[in-house]
């Protein structure tokens, strides 16, 4: 009964910021951006972002066994494989900060070692494909590059970090009897399971494909074009995969699995929301703490100026690709090329939203430590960037 009023609440609220009538508040500033932004995120981002990332995760749990996890991205597993795969991983998944949480926590949960998954947590969001390409065009090619080789190199080094600092918790947890190593006999093909997981995958993909900016340049804004009847063929071949290929009881686990993962995470995300639109409001509006003053802050190339972009960029929610055009906006409004790379590097990996659900995932102090971790090495970074670039 407890479970099934939390997520009737989760489903209330989902609906009550999704028809939040907005022109009819009589009030701006900082309450009225929370509940903007709260609202905006419902809209663009729950149902084609989230609810696909749910139900990954759950298929994660129910459906790939804590031995294959274990073998791949376990403590133990080879470094080479485990970083490497990890660390590349947002290159195929265009996602947020927070749409890569249920997945995070999928592969956490099921046995994957801190390091691996904290370099797929920080991946996801950060080394994204058409972002650096549109932060090439936009900011210049050497902030584009920069950003690229950056992020790749973040997820490693601070899911290496994390491994190290937290290795005896790691062990422990590894040989805790808690995750079952033996391997479990599959009930369908390998082939099969790739198959069902690359067509989510795919539709989280194309379904959430951004317009090109200024104009659609080739095979981008073709795919644009035709997102939804890509999305609407693998949508029919996924459901009958379903049909075909699973078990009554298997899909009972998996829904419930996945309903698990929202009921864990979209609380926690939507205070966290809510506290980010307060505090920085939305993209090109201002919440209680005045866009100008952040201006200000960030001019130059001084050790503050890079901690402060990096520490503001933590804290702010980015969805995927508009870190860019604020990113543009801040260095109109005088911000140094060495806080701008800190920003880009810091802000999309994370958000206070993202924070709030990491630390009901590893905990606080684990989380401490991998927020420390990203804005020390962001600040760093944009320093070095910033006196090579002049």
């Amino acid at each position: 009964m407890k479970n099934k009023n939390k997520l009737f609440l989760i489903l209330f609220g989902f609906l009550l910021f999704y028809y939040l009538p907005l022109d009819y508040i009589p009030f701006k500033g900082p309450f009225y951006e929370a509940l903007a932004l709260t609202r905006w995120y419902t809209k663009e981002h729950v149902l084609l972002c989230l609810i696909p990332a749910f139900f990954i995760a759950g298929a994660i749990s129910v459906f790939i066994s804590q031995a294959s996890v274990i073998k791949y991205f376990g403590a133990e597993a080879k470094k080479i494989l485990a970083y490497g795969v990890a660390s590349v991983s947002g290159s195929i998944m265009a996602v947020c900060s927070c749409t890569v949480l249920p997945l995070f926590s999928g592969i956490y949960k099921k046995g994957a070692g801190l390091g691996p998954a904290i370099a797929f947590l920080y991946s996801g969001p950060a080394i994204n494909v058409l972002a650096i390409i549109m932060t090439a065009r936009i900011l210049g090619w050497e902030l584009g590059l920069a950003r690229a080789i950056g992020a790749i190199l973040f997820s490693i080094l601070i899911g290496l970090l994390m491994h190290f600092i937290f290795i005896k918790e790691e062990r422990e947890r590894q040989v805790s009897g808690q995750f079952q190593l033996d391997e479990v006999k599959e009930s369908r093909p390998l082939w099969k399971n790739g198959v069902y997981f690359v067509s989510m995958i795919a539709i989280l993909v194309f379904a959430n494909w951004a317009k090109p900016d200024g104009g659609r340049p080739g095979l981008y804004g073709a795919i644009f074009d035709y997102k939804w009847h890509i999305t609407f063929v693998l949508m029919i071949a996924l459901v009958i995969m379903i049909v075909k290929w699973f078990k009554r009881q298997e899909l009972k686990n998996w829904t419930g699995a996945s309903l698990d993962f929202a009921k864990q995470i979209m609380p926690l995300l939507f205070l966290g929301i809510l506290i980010a639109g307060f505090l920085l409001g939305r993209p090109g509006e201002e919440g209680l703490i005045p866009s100008r003053f952040v201006g200000m802050l960030v001019g130059g190339n001084s050790l503050f100026a890079n901690f402060f972009a990096s520490l503001i960029g933590a804290f702010m929610y980015f969805c995927t690709l508009i870190e860019v055009p604020i990113v543009q906006g801040l260095i109109g409004s005088g911000m140094g090329k060495g806080p701008a790379l800190a920003l880009l590097l810091a802000g999309p990996a994370l958000s206070l939203p993202n924070m709030l659900v990491i630390r009901g995932v590893i905990g606080a102090r684990k989380t401490v430590v991998y927020v420390s971790l990203v804005v020390i090495m962001a600040t760093i970074c944009g320093l070095i960037f910033g006196t090579i670039s002049g």
